[in-house]
């Protein structure tokens, strides 16, 4: 995912119009978003979510009165609150503009009436350089980008954004959640399969060698009923480690021994005779 660029307006702390180009800031590579405490870095990342997801990050949801909240105190009355983000996701470039709720004063007579929030996803054509309207469906819009992203909005606010602190309640989490989330964005389910055929393979390898050391023992105890009591066995099983080097070994012990008693034997013969 590339942000190009991001629009704000009566938004968190911002009553203007706000303009983020961040594709001029990232021409040089990395860029820091920074400010004094109030001037409105994490509003820019609570935007960016909003534009995403149609909600902020967890710890600054607020319910139902939502659309409330998220307008900016400095915004006048006729103005509404807007966030509209650029981006390339999945090699397709997508404009995102999403209002919120919007208590207004009515157009005629006093008081005020509510405006329901507002979704539109648009996506640009390179070759006519216009941009094609797709949805101004929320769950349809809000279905499509998590499906491109490959996150939740919790998903993305944790790995993506790690605002206020998230990142160490990323890593406090327990190994499950962690292995659940970090599978999901790095798609690891082919290492996954790599890992169970290797299993089989391992399992198969096992068996294989466990039948070779059955018939082994079972050579070495005719050996040992052949050579009486010259040759001693290990006390092993089949698919214990060692085991064909033990039995070789004894083995040859016994080989060692028949030869020293044959030559024993003939030297025997020779002073007989």
């Amino acid at each position: 995912m590339r942000l190009h660029r991001l629009d704000i307006t009566a938004f968190g702390p911002f009553g203007a119009p706000q303009t983020v180009d961040f594709d001029e800031l990232s021409a040089a590579g990395l860029f820091l978003l920074h400010g004094p405490t109030g001037a409105g870095k994490t509003s820019v990342l609570d935007a960016v979510c909003y534009a995403l997801y149609g909600a902020v990050p967890g710890a600054r949801q607020t319910g139902g009165g939502q659309g409330v909240t998220l307008r900016s105190d400095h915004a006048a009355p006729g103005t509404r609150t807007e966030v509209t983000l650029e981006l390339t996701v999945a090699g397709r470039r997508l404009r995102i503009t999403r209002q919120p709720p919007w208590e207004r004063p009515k157009k005629r007579g006093t008081g005020t009436t509510v405006d329901k929030a507002q979704t539109w996803l648009a996506e640009h054509d390179p070759v006519s350089g216009t941009w094609k309207d797709l949805s101004r469906s929320h769950q349809e819009i809000g279905e499509e980008i998590t499906q491109l992203l490959g996150m939740s909005r919790e998903q993305f606010c944790q790995v993506v954004l790690l605002p206020q602190g998230d990142f160490a309640r990323f890593l406090r989490a327990d190994a499950e959640a962690r292995g659940r989330l970090l599978g999901r964005l790095f798609d690891t389910r082919r290492f996954a399969e790599v890992e169970k055929r290797l299993a089989e393979r391992r399992r198969g390898t096992e068996s294989r060698v466990r039948d070779g050391d059955a018939d082994l023992l079972a050579d070495a105890h005719r050996m040992q009923q052949a050579a009486g009591g010259a040759m001693e066995l290990p006390d092993l099983t089949p698919g214990d480690p060692g085991l064909a080097d033990a039995v070789l070994s004894a083995a040859a012990v016994a080989r060692s021994t028949a030869r020293e008693q044959l030559t024993i034997a003939h030297c025997r013969l020779a002073a007989a005779e």
